[in-house]
């Protein structure tokens, strides 16, 4: 049974402002839902149309398909929907590549930058304030599970850049050709807005300007999406980073 406060709870949490009042987030679907069950989350309450669940019994509630439409946000619901509490922010490790985004406003350029994240095992993800809330119900689906293993940190990205004591890089279309550039194992890879790149205040702390040549003879594409180019450079890294 979904009672009418629980389901004006779980739509009150498509607003960040609830999220940050109740401290808690939307997860939608099976698979979403385990991979976040076997992380450090925790689970605040389950509800599902079958009691296929190995949780706490006063953390599940079983529901019908009709209470679990009123609740979801999706147009073809799941099987389930979960509220997880949102956890504290992890000290940031600089011994490896972390990624920073500069005002990346798509929530599903951000679910798929942190599943790209998780694939090439950056663990902490530094996002200026402006950036969309990594707790948004289509973030979280992008991410298809990935949040539940990487740590996204919101703060004053110029400020943070300009008391970081690792190489600093930022994505340009007129930076140096990233596949011949030395890339170190550890810094800090900046990506910017999906309009306006990187803003000029981020890349005054920005000494080292790498770009992704274009190959194509017509040369006529005006950009690559921002989660593209994060995966082309991830990439990249990634490969110099084999072997050392």
């Amino acid at each position: 049974m979904l009672s009418k406060n629980e389901i004006k709870l779980i739509n009150s949490l498509s607003q960040k402002k609830y999220r940050e009042v109740h401290q808690l987030f939307i997860v939608e679907g099976k698979k979403s839902i385990l991979e976040f069950l076997d992380s450090h989350m925790e689970l605040h309450h389950l509800y599902s149309t079958s009691d296929d669940f190995d949780v706490e019994k006063n953390k599940h509630s079983l529901i019908t398909e009709q209470e679990l439409k009123k609740a979801s946000s999706l147009k073809t619901p799941n099987t389930c929907i979960a509220l997880f509490r949102i956890s504290k922010s992890k000290t940031i490790d600089f011994s490896k590549l972390v990624l920073a985004l500069d005002d990346v406003r798509d929530p599903g350029n951000l679910g798929t930058i942190i599943r790209l994240c998780d694939w090439f095992g950056v663990e902490h993800l530094v996002c200026s304030k402006a950036t969309v809330d990594c707790y948004n119900p289509k973030v979280v689906q992008a991410t298809m599970g990935s949040l539940a293993r990487v740590s996204v940190h919101y703060t004053d990205l110029a400020a943070f850049l300009g008391s970081s004591n690792v190489p600093i890089f930022g994505a340009f279309m007129d930076g140096a050709n990233i596949y011949s550039h030395i890339l170190p194992k550890q810094g800090i890879l900046v990506m910017g807005n999906e309009a306006n790149g990187i803003s000029q205040e981020v890349a005054s702390s920005i000494k080292k300007r790498v770009g992704i040549p274009q190959f194509g003879d017509a040369k006529s594409a005006e950009s690559l999406n921002v989660a593209t180019a994060t995966a082309i450079m991830l990439s990249e890294f990634a490969r110099r980073s084999i072997g050392t």
